[in-house]
């Protein structure tokens, strides 16, 4: 692991709960595996957490994720839609989060992001390594434009963002460590999803990432 990522040494996330009782969570895309994580972590914590899913907004919608955002002061947002092209749809969705969010009184966001598009411990983007996929660079380009729009839209709404994704990506069969760390985009790198679920809500109460993407590490 690289010397400069960070490592979640508080595993007991469940000690400052009174911390966590204030913060009202909003997860959209929770229906996803990453959603489901974030929802299942929430509700460890004793953290009041709506979960809201494509039938309750449409994250494209600014006014429609203001109304569900409403009362609520920070949110995760897993959201992925098949049906659509990823250079327009992350894109339009980031701009209705941050613009729904803000209208909703909502100070914090964490965006889930995409390790193809982090940089490698050598400095170049993750997708553009020897031997890295290419059959789905549409949806890599997509997802992080979906970022960087957030990046400007965030800044105009004058809201709170981060993004993590994992470092690598999921490891869908092991059991969860309890822990993390921060690190820089590497192919083989994994986590599980409930391990990625306790950075994300961390960064929702205890926030250390702002304003740029982040890879997580088991």
């Amino acid at each position: 692991m690289n010397a400069n990522t960070h490592t979640d040494t508080n595993t007991d996330t469940d000690t400052n709960t009174d911390t966590f009782s204030r913060t009202r969570l909003l997860v959209l895309g929770a229906a996803g595996r990453v959603g489901r994580a974030a929802v299942a972590e929430a509700r460890r914590r004793g953290l009041p957490v709506t979960a809201a899913g494509r039938a309750d907004a449409d994250v494209t919608s600014a006014e429609a994720v203001a109304r569900v955002a409403a009362g609520h002061d920070a949110a995760v947002v897993a959201v992925y839609d098949g049906t659509a092209r990823p250079g327009e749809f992350f894109p339009a969705a980031a701009r209705a989060v941050a613009a729904g969010l803000a209208a909703a009184g909502v100070r914090r966001v964490v965006w889930v992001g995409l390790a193809s598009v982090l940089p490698t411990a050598g400095g170049e983007l993750l997708m553009d390594t020897d031997g890295y996929p290419q059959e789905w660079r549409e949806f890599y380009v997509g997802h992080g434009a979906g970022t960087e729009e957030l990046r400007a839209a965030a800044a105009a709404a004058g809201l709170d963002w981060a993004a993590l994704s994992p470092a690598g990506d999921f490891d869908h069969e092991g059991a969860p460590a309890g822990r993390y760390a921060f690190a820089p985009a590497e192919a083989a790198a994994r986590i599980t999803p409930g391990d990625f679920a306790r950075a994300l809500l961390d960064e929702v109460e205890r926030p250390t990432v702002h304003g740029k993407h982040a890879g997580v590490s088991a």
